[in-house]
């Protein structure tokens, strides 16, 4: 073990007996000031507590005693990871939404097929929100999602020039919702069949001929899906299968569903065609929360900030994170100046999302000064 510096001079210090709990003194030759060294192990209680949440191990399981291991590690729960700005221009980034409680809390991500590269805390998926996230990331060329509600219109304000990419699979899926694997009208069949060759396009003749054949779908039948219900006249007969029909439209019209046979695309590199990399990301998040079931809604919702911290590109050192990460106090804080900033001088927000969680947390501006 290297010998210590001195705290005041910062002279090498000698060895100078022990003290009546038997911890060794040392004193410094130069300016005579005494001191003992202290061993400051929160680091590796941070990554001991980091490997189980992000693990599959119980607590019981670590090789200390559980009771042992909550009392050294529960104040890191306070600590909110936080990942940096990407000011790297990515050819083409996933983005999706995890729902931790159903219209209280979603985390949308970002990431590319290496490592994540963003995520955030919101109350829904709106185009605030994402925009959010958006103002964080260095705008790719294409978008790669599932055309979650304001996805477009954030794009359209913060990324103008990006192109959007719809998954073709989740594509599928609306319409199978709409017609069901066994549909019970030729008109379903048809049109489940054009839905399901829709994954198999794969170069720009063969996009040309799956859109004529949905065009020729909608003449064919476009008497029956005028078809009106018998005991309400104001009703069509066939709802399900015009919501599919309109869906598709829309997307043709817009011209998301082949941004990756796009010549001008594809000369930069490839694009794929679904989301599968973010939902596979999505299904490992929620796997480590099932290990780790009965948690409330704010160790749940730092988990999922936890698992995308670790998968980003270079995590900070366990020492690195104690310094800079904020704590729940820290965010108490920021809310309050951020209440009264808008004129609140009764304090912070009573609720989610009216405060700095929701909007200056998550700000394409420099953190304030704790954060840094």
């Amino acid at each position: 073990m290297s010998s210590p510096k001195c705290g005041v001079c910062g002279a090498k210090m000698m060895k100078n007996g022990k003290t009546k709990a038997g911890t060794q003194r040392w004193r410094c030759g130069r300016c005579g000031a005494s001191s003992v060294r202290k061993i400051d192990s929160a680091a590796k209680a941070l990554a001991m507590f980091v490997r189980w949440l992000l693990g599959k191990l119980a607590q019981c399981e670590l090789g200390i005693p559980a009771r042992t291991f909550r009392d050294k590690t529960a104040r890191f729960w306070s600590l909110w990871p936080i990942l940096p700005a990407c000011d790297e221009a990515h050819h083409f980034v996933y983005m999706d939404g995890i729902w931790l409680v159903r219209n209280k809390a979603v985390v949308p991500i970002a990431c590319t097929d290496a490592h994540v590269i963003g995520c955030h805390l919101a109350k829904s998926e709106n185009a605030k929100d994402w925009a959010c996230l958006m103002q964080r990331i260095a705008a790719p060329d294409v978008l790669v999602c599932d055309g979650a509600g304001g996805i477009g219109k954030a794009m359209r304000a913060v990324w103008p020039e990006a192109r959007m990419q719809r998954c073709t699979f989740h594509v599928f899926c609306q319409v199978k919702r709409c017609t069901t694997t066994r549909p019970k009208t030729q008109a379903g069949v048809d049109l489940y069949a054009i839905a399901k060759d829709l994954m198999r396009v794969e170069d720009s003749t063969e996009a040309a001929v799956w859109m004529a054949r949905f065009q020729g779908w909608c003449a064919e039948y476009e008497g029956f899906l005028r078809e009106r219900s018998e005991t309400d006249r104001r009703k069509y007969r066939h709802e399900r299968l015009r919501k599919a029909r309109r869906a598709l439209v829309e997307l043709c019209n817009a011209g998301t569903l082949f941004t990756y046979l796009d010549e001008r695309v594809v000369a930069e590199g490839a694009v794929p065609s679904t989301s599968n990399r973010i939902e596979n990301l999505n299904g490992r998040i929620r796997r480590m929360l099932s290990l780790h079931r009965g948690m409330n809604i704010d160790h749940r919702v730092k988990a999922v900030f936890w698992f995308c911290c670790m998968e980003s590109e270079a995590p900070v050192s366990a020492a690195r994170m104690l310094r800079e990460f904020p704590t729940d106090e820290d965010i108490k804080r920021w809310r309050i100046q951020a209440a009264r900033q808008q004129g609140d001088d009764t304090g912070a927000p009573a609720r989610w999302g009216e405060g700095l969680v929701w909007s200056e947390f998550h700000r394409s501006t420099p953190y304030p000064n704790g954060v840094e």
